[in-house]
């Protein structure tokens, strides 16, 4: 088994003809605390970055390091955030692609095309391609990743200097045990989703 050509989908984007194209992921479905992120990363043609690939596969200090490469060298990169609470009012599914669709919008040059990590399309009217672990296949969606995964873990290590009592450095509002423990103790957050199981029961 060859290694995959992780720019085979934007090679494929270029010959239909589109010539600015993004790709965009999110971190923060599975959490119990914290926002859901997007990140949506153009790349130029040149970019030539070595080891850029599914964030989750990557140590954090790798992380960090690939996230400055990209953010140096990138045409563009777009953030799209959603708390807490709109994750509890529209659900996180509904969230994730809301963010994923601000992060989009936040993109100078505007994309002709977008690669998109998953099965779903986002709300947005510009031409999409979803592409199930994306994050694995696409160089734009892998970078995406990295940026999205080392933002929202920064904000979580902020958010630990207000609620320390529930270590969101250590576990970034995961369901660990050691969180889920906090919870039962402390009680729920402001940044806690209460419509999650887990947190709901001691809202």
């Amino acid at each position: 088994m060859g290694s995959v050509d992780l720019w085979a989908y934007e090679k494929n984007a270029l010959k239909k003809g589109f010539s600015i194209i993004a790709g965009i992921d999110e971190a923060g479905r599975g959490p119990l605390a914290g926002p859901v992120v997007s990140a949506a990363v153009i790349l130029p043609a040149d970019f030539s970055v070595p080891g850029v690939t599914d964030s989750k596969k990557l140590s954090s200090g790798k992380r960090n390091a690939l996230y400055e490469s990209i953010y140096a060298h990138a045409v563009s990169i777009g953030v799209g955030i959603v708390d807490a609470l709109e994750i509890d009012r529209i659900n996180i599914l509904r969230a994730s692609l809301l963010s994923m669709a601000m992060s989009t919008a936040n993109l100078k040059p505007r994309p002709d095309c977008l690669l998109i990590d998953g099965t779903f399309s986002i709300p947005n009217t510009l031409p999409q391609e979803t592409i199930p672990k994306g994050d694995s296949l696409s160089i734009s969606i892998a970078a995406a990743s990295i940026v999205a995964k080392v933002t929202r873990d920064r904000l979580m290590e902020r958010y630990d200097l207000d609620y320390p009592q529930y270590g969101f450095s250590k576990h970034k509002g995961y369901p660990t045990k050691a969180h889920k423990a906090a919870i039962r103790r402390f009680g729920c957050s402001p940044i806690h989703r209460r419509s999650f199981k887990g947190v709901k029961e001691y809202v």
